[in-house]
């Protein structure tokens, strides 16, 4: 069954997390979790085609997998979390992984990030058709002025009993 289009799928360089994409990639989930325990994780490397057997994988999957292709398992529905355990029990660092999928080194990344992440110019959408706001890096946006909340007014207080026989 093809996948339902969104607005957010135009937004470049992801893949969201939806509902649709959690149940897609259930069986590349389940079996990166399974890599948190040490006997699973000798399974898996002892013999990796076999071991997937074990989840309900598509023919896709299973070779997004074994190519070790982070990019095509958040595509087929991987979550970012789980799929590092993948890269965790190939020994690679979160930041190893980051910068595979961005095509960069690790000291690349590294720089980039530092610097404030990847700019907003040109990754605004894939279609071209969400385009930046005229107000982007023109400085031509003014602050939010609010005027303070006004003080509730405090209630009467009911009079004690003794206050009120005099």
């Amino acid at each position: 069954m093809a996948r339902e289009q969104h607005d957010y799928d135009d937004i470049p360089g992801t893949f969201v997390f939806d509902a649709e994409r959690s149940r897609q990639g259930y069986g590349i989930n389940m079996f990166c979790m399974s890599l948190m325990q040490d006997e699973n994780r000798l399974a898996f490397k002892a013999n990796e085609a076999e071991y997937l057997k074990k989840f309900n994988l598509t023919p896709e999957q299973t070779d997004a997998i074994l190519k070790r292709d982070y990019n095509r398992m958040l595509e087929l529905g991987g979550n970012i979390y789980f799929t590092a355990k993948l890269g965790a029990t190939d020994g690679h660092s979160f930041q190893h992984l980051a910068a595979v999928m961005t095509g960069s080194t690790q000291q690349d990344y590294a720089d980039m990030m530092l610097k404030g992440g990847r700019s907003v110019e040109g990754n605004r959408s894939r279609s071209g058709r969400n385009a930046p706001s005229k107000f982007i890096g023109a400085g031509a946006v003014k602050k939010a002025t609010r005027k303070p909340a006004a003080k509730p007014k405090a209630k009467a207080r009911p009079k004690s009993k003794s206050a009120r026989r005099k």
